[in-house]
């Protein structure tokens, strides 16, 4: 892989993991009618961690918090159960109330999220590589993404925070994020689309879709671990290269998106992928 086309993969990832088009449609679409092959998979690794150090420089400060608000959860959680035992011995000890933050609820939330999203993906996930395979398939999913976001220009302003949110819209949003695993569905547009839909604050939802995308890449990151390969040295600059590049463009897309979601602009990105749907579906069946 020349530097050049690192560059312009890296472009790629971070364009498309965070902007609502869709990567694995695109990636479908590109592989169908260009015989384009995918990414080496030590390589792919690397982009999906630049883009999750992407979206960690643009909500550092939640980040950092998210992940002290766990190990507190985690920490009381053990103290009950230690609480427990005492009292089955007849001790009079209160229990410790373990969501008691803002940023516990924040992060039991994107919890319950990750759950509903690893239920949908991790046993479709196959079948949804399969279907892919056509071009029929990713250009349908384009145009709902296309429906999902001029929905989502419509809906009303939502009043919702961390507070008020509750699991049940946690649990739909994941659900969302894990149907959106299918080539052509856009996970940052499907997800933000639900938040909005279930009454969450606009800042909010961009802000609980991308934070909510931390543990769905850490998983796939994780997943593909047993597929890496070794990387020669001729390739290191490269491979450097491509992920510097995904992630500087990934950072400079999340801050697009916190502002165009502000504005209801989804506009130009809806009719994009619709156009985008209709030319795929077109060309599936003149080639078919």
């Amino acid at each position: 892989m020349s530097i050049l086309e690192a560059i312009f993969l890296g472009i790629v990832q971070g364009v498309t993991e965070f902007l609502p088009v869709s990567s694995s449609g695109h990636l479908a679409i590109a592989q169908n009618l260009f015989h384009i092959e995918e990414a080496d998979v030590t390589f792919d690794v690397m982009l999906h961690l630049a883009t999750l150090i992407a979206v960690c420089a643009v909500y550092w400060k939640d980040v950092k918090k998210l992940v002290f608000s766990a190990c507190g959860i985690i920490a009381d959680f053990f103290r009950n159960i230690a609480i427990f035992i005492q009292r089955r011995r007849g001790y009079d000890v209160d229990y410790i109330r373990v969501v008691r933050t803002v940023y516990r609820k924040f992060t039991m939330l994107i919890l319950v999220s990750t759950i509903f999203t690893v239920v949908i993906a991790l046993p479709f996930k196959e079948m949804f590589n399969r279907v892919g395979g056509s071009l029929l398939i990713p250009g349908l999913c384009l145009i709902l993404t296309a429906i999902f976001l001029r929905i989502c220009d419509f809906l009303p302003v939502g009043k919702k925070t961390p507070r008020k949110t509750n699991y049940v819209d946690a649990g739909i949003i994941g659900f969302v994020q894990g149907i959106a695993t299918l080539p052509g569905i856009s996970r940052s547009g499907a997800t933000i689309t639900a938040c909005v839909a279930r009454g969450l604050r606009r800042d909010f939802a961009v802000k609980y879709s991308f934070l909510m995308s931390i543990p769905a890449i850490l998983g796939a990151v994780i997943l593909d671990l047993p597929k890496l390969g070794g990387v020669s040295a001729s390739m290191i600059g490269s491979y450097l290269v491509g992920m510097l590049v995904a992630g500087v463009v990934g950072y400079v897309c999340v801050r697009l998106m916190i502002n165009l979601v502000k504005y209801s602009e989804f506009k130009g990105f809806s009719y994009y992928c619709g156009a985008i749907g209709m030319i795929s579906i077109i060309c599936y069946f003149a080639l078919s």
